[in-house]
Parts: C-alpha cells; sequence; structure tokens
C-alpha cells in the first residue's frame, strides 16, 4: 500500500486527488499548499486524511510519495529535493525548466531507484493510442514525418487559470514561453513513434495584443513569444514538426492536442472533430474510436474553481480505443479528463511504485519529452539558428528498484 502527500490544491489538483484516494493500492492522501486554506478545503471537499504546513514539513513524514501540482516552472528542484528525502514522484508537466534541472531529476532517479512519472496526458490520448498500435502493427510501413500541436488560445481560460494561481501579478507568469511547455504536443508524437529529437530551428510569435500578458518588460520570463513552431530532426532520420500555440482561433475546449503522423505506407490526421486514417487506397473515418464522453457534468461543484473555458478538459472520459479493462475496477464511471488519461496516469504511478517497475513517462522518456522544447525556445531567441538537442539516453536496464513502497526511504538513504 502507498501512502502520497499532493503538494499543490490548486485547480488541477482536486480531480487527481479523488482517483489516488479511491485507488486500492493507496491507503492515505495527505495535502500542502502555500494558502493553506486550499490545502482544507480539498481535504474536506475530497475526504482526503489531513493537511500539512509545508513541502519541507511533507517531505519530513512518513509518505511513501508525493504528487506535485504546483506552478511549471517549479517542478525540478522540488522533484529532486523529494527524491533525494526518499520519496517517490509523480509530477506535473513539464519535467523542468533547464537541462540541468532535468539532469539533476535523472541522477536523482538512478541513484535511488525510485520512481519518477511525469503526468503527460497526451501519452494516453485517445490519437497517440491508436498511432501506436498501428505503430506496432506495421501499418504506416516507416513514419518519417509528424507532427503535435498544443493549441489553446489564452482567451479560452487561460486568463482566469493564470490569475487564479498568480493573485495579482498573474501577468509576470501568464507569459510562459510555449516552447518551455511542450509535452502536450511532442508527448503525442514520441509517444507513438520511436526516436527522439537531435536537433532543431524554432521561429517564435512576437504578441502584439498589447495587454502586459507577453510582454518582456513585464515576463517574469522575459519572454514576448506567444506562439512558437518548430522543426526537429529525429534520431531515425524522421521530421517532426511541433506548434505551441497561445493565441490562435481554434475551439481548444474541444481537442487541445492534435497529431499526424505520415508513414511510407498509411498516414493518420486528426483535427478538432475528425480523425482520418488514410492508406495508397483509401480513407477511413476513425473519428467515432477516438471521441471520448463525458465524465461528468460541466456544472459538477468540483469544477468551481476551473474557468468554464477549461472545464471540457477535466470532464472527458475514456474512447472506444482505450483499453480500460486494466484499470481498477473502482475507477469504472468515475470522473477522467483530458481525453480520459486521469485514470491511467495516476494507475500507472501507483503501480510502477508498488510493483518496483518503471512507468511509461519514466525520467528519461520525460526528458525527451521536455528538454527538445527549452532548446527550441533557445533557438527563437536565436533567430530560428539550428541547434543541437542532448539526449540522456533510454532508461539503465539495472536500474535498482525498490521491491515494495515502504522500502523506498532505506534505499534512497543508503545512497546519499
Amino acid at each position: 500500500m502507498v501512502s502520497l502527500g499532493i503538494v499543490g490544491a490548486g485547480q488541477f489538483a482536486g480531480q487527481f486527488a479523488t482517483l489516488f484516494k479511491v485507488h486500492p493500492d493507496v491507503e492515505r492522501v495527505i495535502v500542502t499548499d502555500l494558502l493553506h486554506e486550499r490545502a482544507d478545503e480539498l481535504v474536506e471537499r475530497e475526504g482526503l486524511d489531513g493537511v500539512v504546513d509545508s513541502f519541507e514539513a511533507l517531505l519530513e513524514t512518513d509518505v511513501d510519495a508525493v504528487a506535485l501540482f504546483t506552478q511549471r516552472w517549479t517542478h525540478g528542484p522540488l522533484v529532486v529535493q523529494a527524491l533525494r528525502a526518499g520519496k517517490h514522484v509523480y509530477s506535473a508537466v513539464p519535467m523542468a525548466i533547464a537541462e540541468d534541472e532535468i539532469a539533476a531529476i535523472i541522477d536523482a532517479v538512478r541513484e535511488t531507484g525510485l520512481t519518477y512519472m511525469m503526468g503527460e496526458t497526451s501519452y494516453y490520448n485517445p490519437a497517440t493510442v491508436f498511432a501506436r498500435k498501428k505503430v506496432d502493427e506495421g501499418a504506416f510501413g516507416r513514419v518519417f514525418y509528424a507532427e503535435g500541436d498544443y493549441v489553446h488560445d489564452m482567451d479560452l481560460g487561460f486568463y482566469a487559470a493564470y490569475q487564479y494561481s498568480g493573485g495579482a501579478d498573474w501577468k509576470q507568469t501568464a507569459s510562459y514561453p510555449p516552447m518551455h511547455y511542450p509535452t502536450h504536443s511532442i508527448g503525442g508524437v514520441l509517444g507513438a513513434i520511436p526516436g527522439h529529437a537531435v536537433s532543431v530551428s524554432c521561429i517564435g510569435v512576437r504578441d502584439e495584443r498589447g495587454d502586459g500578458v507577453f510582454d518582456r518588460e513585464v515576463s517574469q520570463f522575459g519572454n514576448d513569444f506567444s506562439n512558437a513552431s518548430a522543426l526537429f530532426e529525429l534520431d531515425n532520420g524522421g521530421v517532426m514538426r511541433i506548434n505551441e500555440m497561445r493565441r490562435v482561433g481554434y475551439p481548444s475546449q474541444i481537442r487541445e492536442s492534435r497529431f499526424r503522423y505520415f508513414g511510407t505506407e498509411a498516414s493518420f490526421e486528426q483535427l478538432a472533430t475528425i480523425s482520418l486514417w488514410q492508406d495508397k487506397a483509401d480513407v477511413t473515418d476513425v473519428t467515432a474510436d477516438l471521441t471520448t464522453l463525458p465524465s461528468m457534468p460541466l456544472d459538477d461543484p468540483s469544477l468551481a474553481h476551473v474557468a468554464p473555458e477549461l472545464r471540457e478538459a477535466f470532464v472527458s472520459g475514456h474512447a472506444p480505443v482505450h483499453v480500460v479493462d486494466r484499470l481498477p475496477e473502482v475507477y469504472h464511471g468515475m470522473p477522467s479528463g483530458h481525453e480520459g488519461s486521469h485514470h491511467f496516469l495516476v494507475d500507472d504511478f501507483v503501480r510502477a511504485v508498488v510493483d518496483g517497475t518503471l512507468p511509461p513517462v519514466n525520467a528519461w522518456v520525460a526528458a525527451r519529452y521536455t528538454l527538445p522544447g527549452i532548446v527550441a525556445h533557445r533557438s527563437a531567441l536565436q533567430g530560428g539558428e539550428r541547434l543541437t538537442v542532448p539526449d540522456f539516453g533510454d532508461a539503465p536496464a539495472d536500474l535498482p528498484r525498490p521491491e515494495r513502497a515502504g522500502a523506498a526511504a532505506t534505499i534512497a538513504a543508503g545512497s546519499n
């Protein structure tokens, strides 16, 4: 059995707290947040097991694992601190915002043998699941080109989300560089096809709204790009094109991430409401196989703090392409979200901790989803100069793994 501490009780954490709480291999869930009233509210609403005053205090408890739902630029150092304290870590995306932070996480996982998993939703996106199956069957032939888009306009809920999390100075952080949040697009491509990025050329589009968001003088990150497009060379000789867009006329409340894969024998393309499988003879509409059904009403009380434009992402359940039989029975009929990914994210993390196995989006995979975007942003700042994308390789086959959750602290302490 696993005991878990949730760090950050904002909009995203509530949906996951419930799933962790009811998982048959989780015995206790406690919470901490810088705003103590939010932690108290989450514990009361979801029937969790208590509040801890701080992240540091949480690490001093006997919980086996922590789940980080903090601001996106804070993840790297917090992950390392938790791993070094002997805790398994589930982290919301992105993995980190700098190469040295990613390296530090990989070093900590390698040295402690603890579980790290990045909660990337696109790995479980119905389009990614469908494409991954076709790749495994060899139906594409050689996939030589693929596209991933994270197309989410700021007007559709992001203003409210940043105001909720950022307070009076929210515009400083709402300018977060789009390519520093690339995992919803890259993860859907590399989650289906083999390979990783080795070089990139990226063009950033400077914002013209003039409202203080994406203003270099206001931005905590010195960023004025609201959109960015990157072309990556893959190690297998293929090409990956990634779009990260925050000013775009597109119904992101219907579908935030979308993907295309082109092979020598067949291709697959996804738009907002249509998905097509195509070979050299015919076109097959596979939309029904990839369409998720709502798992809860949009006016559910648990979504009270979520902007209406964002709620679609928090209620989407499974699609026919999902293999739901492998999930805990208690999850059947429970709310999910982000194209049906939430159930799989929680279960894969808990299973990895309990069974001592590597989760699908482990530290080495997470690096391949995250670092290319960091380098792409650097390329955009240099006028699109083609830059090399470093790679940390695959997870070591001899990575030490704890046999059970309770062994985590002992193993970590012995390796420091």
